[in-house]
């Protein structure tokens, strides 16, 4: 009889590692399973520890399976499988669908309106694919992405869902700052910037310097600056008065509409800066591709009226006694 101790496997980290060996990325495997990278490398070294074995080579920046580490993906992938044909048999047939965008697009635009989606549509089971990549839809199985093109690719091939916009944002208290005004980009020297760094499409990117590129504006300094690896961290910063940040629409157009944050420049700090824009695969689901869509196009255009003023709000909205529209600055 082995006396060995047979480790007991959960199957999070059979799928965390079964994510990371298909992308050889810890990264990539975090967004697929809407986790954070730090959490996929725990369950990685978790299984290691259990196993008492590598599973990755880290070479340079990325990974490798490891010699057992090929034997158990082998093994693993044809273990989840029969486990979910399994689970499929029982629970009958369902229907499901896979959608791609940005990380920040995701989390700050799709995200908050899925519940919307959720109960017109309670029979279509969502799975989001949150990447910067350009995802390859066929090997990703994913039935519809919410495609960027920033200005230097030119147009998608698909259909524009609605522009990308870039403008400085705020909290409203900062921009009433009377000792640091925000009306042109030369006062931002008098603020701390929150910056978004990341990769798109596998080169880096950062928010002030795109915008600035735009802008045609050359050696800013700041008071200071504070930057952070997701966007989400960005406005919430934001919110709290800590700086300037970059405003993205449609990410913000409910923060804008709500007066959490303000525009203090208005349509005179916008930069545009590329599109979004619908693509399908060939899908099996193609009627629920279809629907999703149909509700995506209603979703920007909702957002299209959402704002009263067709500028952005450079002040809040009046919370106490009678609402007005909000308040701007003669252009």
């Amino acid at each position: 009889m082995d006396s060995r101790r047979r480790p007991h496997l959960s199957l999070d980290l059979l799928r965390g590692f079964h994510a990371a060996g298909r992308h050889l990325s810890f990264t990539r495997a975090a967004q697929e399973l809407c986790l954070t990278q730090p959490a996929i490398s725990r369950e990685i070294r978790t299984l290691e520890e259990q196993l008492g074995t590598a599973l990755f080579h880290r070479v340079n920046r990325g990974l490798q399976l490891t010699r057992a580490g090929h034997e158990f993906h082998r093994a693993v992938d044809e273990a989840l499988r029969l486990i979910d044909e399994a689970a499929l048999g029982i629970a009958g047939p369902f229907r499901s669908l896979s959608i791609t965008t940005t990380v920040a697009l995701a989390s700050a635009w799709l995200a908050p309106r899925l519940p919307r989606f959720a109960q017109l549509h309670p029979e279509i089971d969502l799975r989001v694919v949150a990447s910067n990549d350009l995802v390859d839809l066929e090997q990703e199985q994913i039935d519809v992405a919410v495609r960027y093109r920033p200005p230097e690719m030119g147009a998608g091939a698909g259909e524009k869902l609605f522009d990308y916009e870039q403008f400085p944002v705020c909290a409203p208290a900062l921009a009433c700052d009377p000792l640091r005004p925000l009306r042109a980009p030369a006062d931002l020297s008098r603020h701390v910037l929150l910056d978004f760094e990341t990769t798109l499409y596998g080169r880096p990117w950062y928010d002030w310097t795109r915008w600035f590129g735009a802008k045609g504006i050359r050696d800013m300094k700041a008071t200071g600056s504070l930057r952070f690896s997701h966007y989400d961290q960005v406005i919430e910063a934001a919110v709290n008065g800590a700086g300037v940040a970059v405003g993205k629409r449609p990410h913000l157009i409910n923060h804008l509409r709500d007066g959490v944050l303000v525009a203090p420049m208005g349509a005179a700090g916008v930069a545009m800066l590329g599109a979004f824009y619908l693509e399908l695969a060939g899908t099996d689901h193609l009627d629920d591709a279809n629907t999703f869509v149909a509700w995506l196009r209603s979703e920007a255009d909702r957002d299209r009226t959402s704002l009263r003023d067709p500028e952005l709000p450079r002040q809040p909205p009046t919370i106490n006694g009678p609402q007005r529209s909000p308040r701007r600055a003669n252009p």
